[in-house]
């Protein structure tokens, strides 16, 4: 069995206003498989409970160290990261993530090392807009449209794997970085690369009119699969920065 990536005692799961018991109990369990035990419950209309110990089945541990906030700005006050799964709305002002996606993004800042939530919401209403604001991305669970109702400890298990399959590259990653001697790139060195690539792609126009996030978004998510060492981000800029200075040199002849 491959033991639980550090990252994952830096990430934990906020549920909001849960209504059934039984779903947190369900909740837990998905975590556990999974090699999450961090759990915050925000204003549980019933927690303690019976069902949820029952439901549970072998994770009484996660329940019994779930931490218990008033509100969600309490429960999410110390990270620097924080994802809310919500069903997808165009109304959102929130860039909007697939959860492998949204899998990496948490496991990468995980690894800084800071503090990380994804947040779930009401069984029936979700989260509130007030608490969306409180959140860095939206997260969504791309269901059938023809059926999209999905049950919380449901949502709960789809993002939990997906986080165990991030911890376990990113496990993969640093190892294969330590035996050649170069470290993974951290957050701020991806980061800091995407920046000069959307600068880079409007100085050569690559765009040309059409609006430029869904291209990033698929470039973020190619990159990011990739794993890159601090070294290989360092070449990529270099490529970058050469790109942007022939397309200032292209400017000036015009």
């Amino acid at each position: 069995m491959q033991p639980t990536p550090r990252p994952a005692e830096r990430i934990r799961i906020v549920l909001v206003g849960t209504q059934h018991p039984g779903n947190i109990g369900a909740a837990a369990r998905a975590m556990k498989t999974m090699g999450l035990s961090r759990l915050a419950l925000v204003a549980p209309q019933r927690f303690p409970h019976a069902d949820a110990e029952a439901m549970a089945a072998g994770a009484g541990d996660v329940l019994e160290g779930a931490e218990r906030h008033d509100d969600l700005a309490a429960a999410v006050a110390d990270c620097r990261l924080v994802l809310g799964c919500t069903a997808r709305d165009r109304r959102i002002a929130l860039e909007q993530l697939a959860p492998r996606e949204a899998a990496a993004r948490a496991v990468e800042a995980a690894a800084e090392p800071v503090e990380v939530a994804l947040v779930f919401g009401r069984e029936r209403t979700g989260l509130e807009n007030a608490e969306l604001q409180l959140c860095h991305a939206a997260v969504h669970i791309p269901t059938d449209p023809g059926y999209s109702s999905l049950n919380l400890a449901a949502a709960v298990q789809v993002l939990a794997y997906e986080l165990r399959l991030a911890m376990l590259a990113e496990a993969g990653a640093a190892a294969a970085g330590t035996a050649r001697g170069e470290p993974p790139a951290s957050h701020a060195e991806m980061e800091g690369f995407f920046a000069q690539l959307a600068d880079t792609l409007d100085a050569i126009d690559f765009h040309k009119g059409r609006t430029p996030e869904a291209a990033m978004h698929k470039l973020r998510r190619l990159f990011l699969r990739s794993r890159l060492d601090a070294r290989e981000v360092r070449l990529l800029r270099g490529v970058l920065a050469d790109a942007q200075r022939m397309a200032r040199l292209a400017g000036d002849r015009e």
